[in-house]
């Protein structure tokens, strides 16, 4: 199965093959997003695994609702993870994401607009369980993130994910989305499978093998239960594990 992963675009990037970093118009900028990710899956021959990180999550749903005969599963690894009308600003303003260190520390410049996190910011924020090499290597690669799409809305026409698994990968020391946040947004949108790492905000980088481990055993199970019903004794087993 092919993986396709999405970053948070201001992010280090993943240590994985596959990855897509979408240029939004300015105009448009979630749809041109979300152009971006279909136009990566109609280049793969067969229905991909699409890996979500952090604003990657709002991508990926939009994408998914966009070109679903494209996606084969969606995973979300410290991500937003929204429902039909959200927007990510309207999730980090839910009483569980108080005390977010993303848009807390960011300053705004530019024309567009766009984010900077100063250095010590984004240690702090996003790799704090990173060694310091790691980390170092990370925010040297970060880029100006567009605020355009923040306030954008998903839109996700009736019935349009139905049929494509939702995973989530939960780090509980995230400072970026924090894990009542994540813990409130798996409730709201039921996933097949969760798994928890005891790690950042970017567990592409704390927690390479963990996190490479998980995305097999979530691709695994999703492999199983293509062409037919998800057996729900299963489902509940495989529900919530730790790592």
């Amino acid at each position: 199965m092919d993986l396709v992963a999405i970053d948070g675009q201001s992010k280090g990037g993943w240590p994985f093959s596959g990855g897509v970093r979408p240029a939004g118009d300015g105009r448009r900028p979630l749809d041109s997003y979300a152009s971006r990710v279909c136009e990566a899956l109609a280049a793969v021959s067969e229905p991909a695994f699409v890996v979500g990180h952090s604003m990657g999550g709002i991508v990926a749903t939009q994408a998914a609702a966009r070109c679903p005969e494209r996606v084969a599963a969606l995973v979300y690894v410290a991500a937003f993870l929204p429902k039909d009308g959200q927007s990510l600003l309207d999730l980090t303003k839910l009483p569980e994401g108080d005390g977010e260190q993303v848009l807390a520390n960011v300053v705004v410049e530019g024309e567009p607009p766009a984010a900077v996190m100063p250095a010590a910011a984004s240690r702090h924020a996003l790799y704090g369980s990173c060694a310091e090499d790691v980390a170092t290597w990370a925010i040297a690669r970060q880029c100006p993130q567009p605020v355009s799409p923040l306030p954008i809305a998903v839109s996700i026409p009736p019935g349009a994910l139905n049929g494509i698994d939702r995973y989530y990968v939960l780090c509980t020391r995230d400072r970026a989305i924090p894990p009542p946040l994540q813990r409130r947004m798996v409730a709201e949108n039921p996933c097949a499978g969760v798994i928890e790492l005891d790690t950042d905000h970017t567990p592409q980088l704390s927690m390479t093998n963990e996190l490479a481990n998980a995305l097999h055993q979530f691709a695994t199970h999703s492999s199983a239960g293509a062409g037919r019903l998800a057996d729900r004794k299963d489902r509940a087993h495989f529900r919530r594990r730790q790592l």
